[in-house]
């Protein structure tokens, strides 16, 4: 059976002064840092066998495949579904005395966190990036694709490849900023799941985000 490694690159650190959750939002670039991250990336994703590279619309995860494609010599390819998760509090603050969580008024987003009841649901998540991954996997066949995505969706994925429970404490995902989920397959069947941070791990105190 033929190997394919399909990897999903988170994208870099976005500029969020604010300490907003940006989800979907436009106009959030990446910082100064976030740029230094996605060349980092490029750079650990070189000579690994990539021939096709597509990424999420936003504006954010198309600057981290930017110097992939330029490292690769590739044209990105831009797939919907493997857009941010949708999330009712986009434009709030997340964290800190105006945090979003303080609000009694937001209290009853949070009666279901299974689902979740504040955003889209999970199963619908993993659905779209299940797909998704499928077809860059079906588009580099024998090689290597990369995904360019965001931190929730990834780690939705790899819950549902791992057989794991969707709802979790989002402080312990695994999928830190321009890190790399590698879904190694073997044929059509998933055969290991890998994880490097090739730009260092993420500091705990960093921005909210996505």
């Amino acid at each position: 059976m033929e190997t394919t490694v399909v990897h999903l690159l988170r994208h870099g650190e976005v500029h969020n002064p604010e300490g907003v959750l940006y989800g979907r939002l436009p106009g959030y670039r990446l910082s100064g840092a976030g740029e230094d991250m996605a060349r980092r990336a490029a750079e650990w994703l070189t000579g690994r066998g990539v021939t096709h590279l597509v990424s999420s619309p936003l504006e954010r995860a198309r600057q981290t495949a930017a110097p992939v494609s330029d490292a690769l010599g590739l044209d990105v390819a831009v797939d919907e579904r493997l857009i941010e998760a949708g999330n009712a509090f986009e434009g709030l603050r997340v964290a800190g005395g105006r945090g979003v969580f303080r609000s009694p008024g937001n209290w009853w987003r949070l009666r279901n966190p299974v689902r979740p009841s504040w955003g889209e649901p999970y199963v619908e998540i993993a659905a779209r990036m299940l797909l998704a991954v499928e077809a860059a996997r079906d588009a580099a066949r024998g090689g290597a694709a990369v995904c360019v995505s965001h931190q929730l969706p990834i780690w939705t994925l790899r819950l549902h490849l791992e057989g794991r429970r969707y709802a979790h404490d989002p402080r312990r995902r695994q999928c830190g900023l321009a890190s790399v989920t590698s879904v190694t397959y073997e044929g059509d069947s998933v055969a290991r799941i890998d994880y490097a941070e090739p730009a260092g791990a993420t500091d705990p105190d960093a921005v909210p985000g996505a």
